[in-house]
């Protein structure tokens, strides 16, 4: 399932501007922290999604019944363009656990490349419910390879999947190499991806924006 969050107007909308726009990208400092206000929404909708049971909470005066997730939530984010993601969703889910994995291009021709996973730290990753996060799914493999990669150190309840900006090739690939109930929560669809698999009008380099050029 596929959740397109600017489908409907929302303050969103001027986040999603203001990542795109050139003029405001030359601060970084904003520019992450858009990113991490996209997450917030994203994480404020998925989280409808999740399971929730009615507790008593005591107040000063007496019991108040609410609603609260009970699920054990993952966070995991792909190194580096994702930590504001990351911050966003944390800001939100701050009782869950993180897990952050260094995944990269690694090019042999200008249009084609294979996806590695460089550096792995999570805990223990069985029977949670892991929301995996990523500015750009582009062409979606460095989603499935750091999923297969995380496989490693448990298997997941259910996946969510949380970015940016997506291409319908990135979306499709997911949903056929992730489980069947797996969700996907993205802020944006363009639909062009060039040869050299950027998404088009896209924003550009997501980890060089936020924290510098890479050497």
């Amino acid at each position: 399932m596929i959740h397109t969050i600017s489908k409907q107007a929302s303050v969103l909308n001027t986040f999603l501007a203001e990542i795109r726009n050139v003029e405001i990208q030359k601060d970084p400092l904003r520019f992450r922290r858009n990113m991490e206000r996209i997450a917030e929404i994203l994480g404020y909708e998925l989280s409808k999604r999740l399971i929730f049971q009615e507790e008593n909470v005591t107040t000063p005066l007496g019991q108040a019944k609410i609603e609260l997730v009970k699920e054990e939530i993952l966070l995991a984010t792909i190194l580096r363009a994702g930590l504001s993601m990351h911050q966003g969703l944390l800001n939100y889910f701050d009782h869950a656990e993180s897990a952050f994995i260094s995944a990269y291009r690694k090019h042999s021709t200008a249009e084609e490349f294979e996806i590695y996973v460089e550096y792995m730290a999570t805990p223990n990753l069985d029977g949670k419910t892991w929301i995996i996060s990523d500015p750009m799914l582009a062409t979606g493999s460095s989603m499935v390879t750091v999923y297969k990669a995380m496989l490693r150190q448990g298997n997941p309840k259910r996946i969510f999947i949380v970015a940016a900006i997506a291409t319908p090739q990135a979306l499709a690939y997911v949903q056929k190499h992730l489980p069947e109930n797996t969700e996907i929560f993205v802020a944006a669809i363009d639909e062009e991806l060039t040869a050299q698999s950027y998404i088009v009008p896209g924003l550009g380099d997501a980890g060089d924006l936020a924290y510098g050029e890479k050497i």
